[in-house]
């Protein structure tokens, strides 16, 4: 009784650490350098009509080119959307890492573009372009979300059923080593920032962020599978079929996901523990008590 205290409290403290790192990072902080290398966290980039920029980057914001502007060499967003404007131009590449590229006539992307990880979280923080609705945008990502938790359901389900000591280690890795788990995901997401800012101010780097964010996504969505099935045998320990657990720690999710605002808080906190305990597992490669 008194470990499972302890681990709530390290839970606890993990999950405000959490916010608050979540907090920070998504901070306005503009990083302007030379006048013509803009770098924005957690706000948008806006190249006025008519200016010329060489790098425009924002992460956890929308980088918008408006009318007759130009970038020289990239545009590139993370959590956010790459949005040219009638006469926009970007003569070397574009990228969005969980957002579009959206482009008006008569704009032009000189170089490569592409977007990773689409509209792809697992939670009701998304953005919705062009609805001032709350209602509407309430339902839009609520359709996205129950998709994401569909896909994330039916990937589950066939680990558990090919693989199911895969799940099981990262549930036992939460369960026993809560405060490394945490630590480990607070670190992994600091990693990511800083790598993804190197690679966004190297043109040698720039060509890797679609391939950071792929491997980002992935990592990320397979530690919240691990995290739902733990949910669900803290949730249920009489249950006894690992499947049934998984499910019912699923729904667990779905339903904070469905809260506007405090489900994506909870929901991130959530993927910074399943970031975390797939890094702590492959790394450490613990000897973890399967349950």
């Amino acid at each position: 009784m008194k470990s499972i205290k302890i681990n709530s409290l390290i839970l606890a403290l993990i999950a405000a650490l959490s916010v608050i790192l979540i907090s920070t990072t998504l901070a306005q902080t503009d990083v302007n350098i030379d006048n013509s290398n803009i770098i924005q966290f957690g706000g948008d980039v806006i190249v006025p009509p008519r200016q010329v920029v060489e790098n425009a980057h924002a992460i956890g914001g929308d980088v918008t080119i408006q009318e007759g502007a130009r970038v020289t060499q990239t545009a590139i967003a993370i959590d956010g959307d790459v949005i040219l404007e009638e006469g926009a131009r970007v003569d070397g590449d574009a990228y969005a890492v969980g957002g579009e590229i959206i482009t008006s006539p008569g704009a032009t992307i000189g170089g490569a573009s592409g977007t990773v990880f689409e509209n792809g979280r697992w939670g009701m923080y998304g953005r919705r372009r062009g609805t001032s609705s709350f209602a509407l945008r309430y339902l839009l990502n609520t359709g996205f979300h129950l998709f994401n938790v569909l896909i994330g359901t039916i990937i589950g389900v066939l680990i558990l059923r090919w693989r199911p000591n895969f799940l099981l280690n990262l549930a036992a890795t939460i369960n026993q080593y809560p405060l490394q788990t945490g630590l480990w995901g607070l670190g992994g997401l600091l990693a990511v920032i800083l790598l993804v800012i190197l690679l966004a101010i190297s043109l040698i780097g720039i060509p890797l962020l679609p391939l950071l964010g792929l491997i980002v996504a992935i990592t990320v969505i397979l530690g919240t599978l691990g995290v739902a099935l733990w949910v669900g045998q803290r949730a249920s320990p009489s249950v006894e079929r690992h499947v049934q657990q998984f499910f019912i720690g699923v729904l667990i999710l779905t339903l904070i996901g469905l809260i506007p605002v405090l489900g994506g808080l909870v929901l991130s906190v959530v993927n910074i523990f399943g970031f975390g305990s797939l890094l702590l597992w492959l790394v450490s490669k613990r000897r973890v008590r399967v349950q």
